[in-house]
């Protein structure tokens, strides 16, 4: 089965090396979100299925985990399990459209120093203006996917750090409650994007839910 690692704002696939020890028996598919094109979660999931091709195990980290919840609700007998991290089930609500907003003006006024100046987790200095606002147009245009969490039937894990200050623990345990087949894993002392900042401690999660997800 394949694993499709899907990457979170404003990094890009590279995120995922610390990954790469865990997953040396599986083949996976790392796409950077960003050549998909557009700025649509949707359009990326249907691209990144097409382009994948039979079952997949689905691990996407916060703007990825909206990516890997757009693949389940298209296509849910393909997504054999989802692997969340840093990622919330609902669209984004108005005040967090309007810090969207905020967030496209700064970069367009100041390119990659705009985002970083203000905004984390901090971009590479190779993302360019376009892909900053793709990315963040997607974030703010996501569809709502509680209905996804909800009906999706294989292993749903999310991973929060519990000082994640976008997605609060206590959200993540309701999303994981959510769903029939969810668990959530709380890292101490990490942050949003987890898989970097505790990889040892992803990596711990990641392998039993790769586990679970072949059966």
């Amino acid at each position: 089965m394949k694993v499709v690692l899907l990457h979170a704002f404003p990094l890009d696939e590279r995120i995922w090396e610390p990954q790469r020890p865990a997953l040396a028996d599986h083949e996976v598919f790392a796409p950077n979100l960003y050549d998909l094109g557009g700025s649509s979660i949707d359009r990326w999931a249907e691209q990144i299925l097409a382009e994948a091709g039979g079952p997949v195990v689905a691990v996407g980290a916060s703007m990825g985990g909206y990516c890997a919840l757009a693949m389940a609700g298209r296509e849910p007998e393909r997504v054999r399990g989802l692997l969340l991290a840093g990622s919330r089930a609902g669209a984004d609500p108005p005040e967090r459209r309007a810090v969207r907003e905020e967030m496209i003006r700064a970069v367009r006024a100041d390119g990659v120093e705009g985002w970083n100046r203000e905004f984390t987790p901090k971009a590479p200095p190779d993302r360019t203006v376009d892909e900053l606002v793709r990315g963040i147009e997607a974030l703010r245009d996501r569809p709502d996917s509680t209905g996804v969490v909800a009906s999706f039937d294989g292993p749903l894990v999310l991973v929060v750090g519990d000082g994640d200050e976008l997605l609060p623990v206590e959200e993540a345990r309701a999303i994981a409650a959510s769903a029939p087949d969810g668990r959530l894993e709380v890292v101490e002392g990490a942050g949003h994007v987890v898989n970097l900042e505790a990889p040892e401690r992803f990596n711990e999660n990641l392998r039993p839910f790769l586990e679970r997800a072949a059966r």
